[in-house]
């Protein structure tokens, strides 16, 4: 029996929460949560013989095999070395973190030391594997590739963010160009796929991101674009709502415990 636990007792950690108790992850059992707010783990544990952590290394000190993070940038950035240090392989949804080189370094060393791993889970996006076959492929040949991720969102969703402008409301513009390393800078909760995206091909500093917002668009759609010499993918992913990013994790789990895996 494989265990698990969760940082970060928001929505999305809900969902992965209630997956477990409807039955969904046979084979695993959720031993701990953890969230700043030790209300919402409590909830979060409601019908579930775990702990309630009143604080991220009582979550460590559990030994759990994976922890599931659906929490933030820099709740991932304070525990996750030290969980990979403590053989705990790490499940995290706030991918953007890993555009930072000294973080995501510093997290290889951990996992090989702790002889744990990152799984980096689809989120709200997904064809990790043909992007990352892609890329292996012209670096193989030595061939030229480019990637990248164009998003459309609507204007309230970049609310409280430096691209966000009253005009957006009336009118279609593209609001970012650049590269997946400096959009996750400017907007940290916001664009965490774009950096699964550039891990699983070129880089950070390599892949490209564009932000379109369109008036009234619900959710978000995700296009994702990888070409080389003779081949090119693009996956197009359209979600109303962030849940496919936590059901990305319950996938996650239930592929590490199958007779058959999908790559």
């Amino acid at each position: 029996m494989k265990t698990f636990a969760i940082v970060g007792c928001g929505h999305l950690g809900n969902i992965v929460a209630e997956a477990y108790k409807n039955g969904l992850l046979n084979g695993y059992k959720l031993i701990g949560a953890f969230s700043r707010n030790v209300d919402d783990a409590t909830a979060l544990l409601s019908g579930v013989d775990a702990a309630v952590c009143g604080d991220i290394l009582s979550l460590i000190a559990l030994k759990p095999d994976f922890i599931v993070e659906t929490a933030s940038i820099k709740l991932l950035k304070e525990f996750t070395p030290n969980a990979l240090l403590n053989g705990i392989s790490v499940i995290p949804l706030s991918i953007g973190a890993f555009a930072d080189q000294n973080f995501k370094e510093t997290c290889i060393k951990a996992a090989e030391k702790g002889k744990a791993k990152i799984y980096i889970p689809s989120g709200a996006v997904g064809g990790f594997d043909v992007l990352s076959t892609i890329s292996l492929m012209a670096e193989v040949n030595k061939k030229e590739i480019k990637a990248g991720i164009h998003t459309h969102k609507g204007p309230n969703s970049l609310k409280n963010t430096p691209l966000y402008k009253d005009e957006l409301a009336n009118k279609e513009e593209t609001v970012f160009t650049g590269t997946t390393k400096e959009a996750i800078s400017l907007l940290p909760t916001k664009v965490n796929v774009a950096i699964a995206t550039a891990l699983s091909t070129v880089g950070p500093d390599k892949a490209t991101a564009m932000i379109t917002s369109v008036p009234a668009f619900p959710g978000d759609d995700h296009k994702l674009t990888v070409e080389t010499e003779g081949l090119k993918a693009v996956v197009d992913i359209w979600s109303e709502k962030s849940d496919i990013a936590a059901w990305s994790v319950v996938a996650l789990l239930r592929n590490l415990n199958s007779v058959i895996t999908f790559f």
